[in-house]
């Protein structure tokens, strides 16, 4: 039996164009190839993005290992940069150049190419399922909860999944996510009254507040970090008042603020914080401060365990390294997937995601497909 070749399938993959939210063909060539292999593909498309959910096995097997990635990218940014067609999959020197080469169609074909291999070579007592969606890059608000969506209404489920992200900072294995910080943003808006900068008395400036309000949150220390999390932070991301005027007092300002904190704080008791805060200064400086507040995803955790150690075993087998648990970076839809199941993620080496130029050795997509190949062995053994 001929194995499904992986680095092929992320060229292919690669030479569709799916910039969030197009599929650009890329959900079809993977239902194709499933479908091919015995998986029963469903499409679980929702507000306008693309979704697939593939399955092999018993419906409802108490034994069924998941995958989750997604086919969408990033827009290409500035074509004269690239070296490459972004769109080409072109292999120079033993490395893949292409928009999605490193996030994530590489992981995706990895995944795939691993499941399709080990269901055709050795079927497992049990299930393997798939969820890829077309929308992780975007508002991820029809992707991969869309595709969980579908699971709870048709009454599938995963036992453990594994995100196939990219998670090494420098080189293959050293790094698997067991967790993830959340992640919020503030917008503010401080509203005075306009005058003349002459006669201050006559206005409200809010100026002054903003910058007593944005001191106030930049300079709390929110925490010294916990067990599996370094300590969350703030970062004041833009003030604006749009005053070209030197002899102007302007009536607003705008400001934002990104948080990424950790197992010690939920979105909701840190958004209260944000309002005391604001209520604190406006009282203080006789304005009106309003704010809106989006919470991208609350911090979670996969304790190290039956799961982490396994992906922990399969890297170092494959690789030689031994894998920090980490909970670093910024988000990924294993934040959604949490509530499903336990979840964890590794991946290939991210260094070039989102960047002109976007590449990745070829060697790691093999090792990558071993990695996971071994992983489903030693989960149904």
């Amino acid at each position: 039996m001929t194995s499904t070749d992986a680095v092929r399938l992320t060229a292919d993959l690669i030479r569709c164009p799916s910039v969030t939210p197009e599929e650009g063909g890329a959900l079809v060539l993977l239902e194709n190839l499933l479908s091919d292999a015995g998986f029963e593909c469903v499409r679980a498309d929702r507000g306008g993005i693309s979704n697939l959910f593939a399955r092999w096995g018993a419906k409802g097997h108490p034994r069924t290992f998941g995958f989750n990635g997604h086919t969408d990218v990033v827009p290409v940014g500035d074509l004269e940069a690239w070296t490459a067609d972004p769109f080409g999959a072109e292999i120079r020197d033993d490395v893949m150049y292409g928009r999605g080469a490193t996030d994530m169609k590489s992981g995706v074909a990895a995944f795939a190419a691993a499941a399709v291999d080990f269901v055709q070579e050795t079927p497992p007592d049990g299930a393997i399922i798939l969820t890829i969606t077309g929308d992780e890059e975007g508002d991820a608000l029809d992707g991969t909860t869309a595709l969980l969506d579908y699971m709870d209404n048709e009454g599938e489920k995963m036992s453990a999944c594994l995100v196939g992200e990219p998670t090494c900072p420098n080189h293959m294995g050293e790094m698997m996510k067991i967790g993830r910080r959340g992640s919020m943003t503030a917008w503010f808006t401080i509203t005075g009254v306009q005058g003349h900068s002459a006669y201050p008395h006559r206005a409200r400036n809010p100026l002054p507040a903003m910058a007593r309000l944005m001191d106030r949150l930049a300079s709390h220390k929110l925490d010294q970090g916990s067990d599996h999390f370094d300590a969350s932070t703030l970062a004041v991301v833009t003030i604006d008042t749009g005053n070209p005027a030197n002899n102007v007092i302007p009536a607003a300002c705008t400001s934002a603020v990104n948080i990424r904190f950790n197992d010690l704080h939920t979105g909701s008791g840190l958004s209260d914080w944000l309002r005391s805060e604001a209520d604190k200064v406006a009282a203080d400086f006789d304005v009106q401060i309003d704010i809106n507040i989006k919470i991208s995803g609350e911090s979670f955790l996969t304790p190290p365990g039956p799961l982490s150690d396994l992906v922990a075993k399969a890297v170092k087998a494959e690789t030689g390294v031994e894998p920090e648990l980490s909970t670093t970076g910024g988000t990924s839809d294993a934040r959604f997937v949490k509530n499903h199941c336990p979840v964890v993620e590794f991946g290939l080496v991210g260094k070039t995601m989102h960047q002109v130029d976007e590449r990745i050795e070829v060697e790691q997509i093999h090792q990558l497909k071993t990695i996971y190949s071994r992983i489903l062995q030693e989960y149904f053994a």
